[in-house]
């Protein structure tokens, strides 16, 4: 069997699937949710996984912090300066942030917007626990 066949399967574990798949639209998806101005969140739930597009206005910072699940942060448009564990870098489209559990973090633009996608592994239950409140706030 070649890596191809491998790695295309049709045969998986034997296990039934957990839910059935679905489409969603993330940029048009819910509610954006806003916690710091200038910093808009969409997230959409897998079952084990949160997926979050995350735009930035100009001049726009997340504050350093830590949390206990894992992220990966995706540059999709325009610039993100982005200090993990003490070393900064300026993220261009394309370029990835890896952040473990526990390790801190921050995140600013300047003269450039930026849109980035994080995932969460499991799902941040902080952010889903906020974006509940602020829509019964203003609901």
């Amino acid at each position: 069997m070649s890596l191809a066949d491998q790695y295309f399967s049709q045969a998986g574990s034997g296990r039934p699937p957990t839910a059935p798949g679905r489409f969603e639209d993330l940029a048009r998806g819910g509610d954006p949710v806003q916690f710091v101005p200038g910093l808009e969140f969409r997230y959409l739930l897998g079952e084990r996984t949160m997926l979050m597009a995350v735009r930035f206005q100009p001049h726009t910072e997340a504050p350093r912090h830590v949390h206990d699940e894992e992220q990966i942060t995706l540059v999709i448009e325009g610039e993100l300066e982005f200090e993990l564990d003490g070393e900064t870098r300026t993220l261009q489209p394309g370029q990835v942030a890896v952040i473990p559990a526990n390790v801190p973090h921050a995140a600013r633009t300047h003269a450039v917007a930026c849109l980035e996608y994080d995932v969460f592994n499991p799902p941040r239950q902080a952010l889903l626990d906020l974006a509940d409140a602020a829509r019964q706030a203003a609901g």
